[in-house]
């Protein structure tokens, strides 16, 4: 018989301000040590300040951070905004090391999730999108 893991599911509503980033990662910071998942810390503050960073940063409207854990044991992190529009496509590491500063959010994402993606969201009252990311917990 499969083991059964505990779910849960957290959504932090932002305004469209960039000291929402430093209270989302804290906030993240917080669940996952709550829920025994301090290993993935590190790893997720990254990956979540990246997507709400991009959410704050490229839209106008109010933003989310939505943390959950899967039945399978996976930690899903994204991020919605007003946006409909997708994401631009990460740059290739060859592009990464010609970049500045700017631009590189989705590529650290490509390269430090399980899995990522976006997909087209109206879940707020407002047409939008998440943009998402997925980390195995051991």
């Amino acid at each position: 018989m499969p083991e059964s893991r505990e779910t849960w599911d957290y959504t932090l509503y932002i305004p469209n301000d960039l000291r929402a980033v430093t209270i989302s990662r804290r906030t993240l910071r917080l669940i996952l040590t709550m829920h025994g998942l301090i290993g993935l810390v590190d790893t997720a503050e990254l990956l979540a300040t990246e997507l709400v960073s991009n959410a704050v940063r490229h839209t106008k409207g109010p933003a989310a951070l939505r943390v959950r854990r899967t039945p399978e044991g996976a930690v899903w992190i994204g991020a919605w905004d007003t946006d409909p529009a997708p994401p631009e496509p990460p740059p290739t590491f060859d592009q990464v090391a010609e970049m500045g500063e700017e631009g590189r959010g989705l590529a650290l994402i490509r390269a430090c999730a399980d899995y990522w993606g976006w997909q087209p969201s109206a879940r707020f009252g407002n047409r939008g999108k998440y943009v998402w990311c997925e980390l195995a917990a051991a």
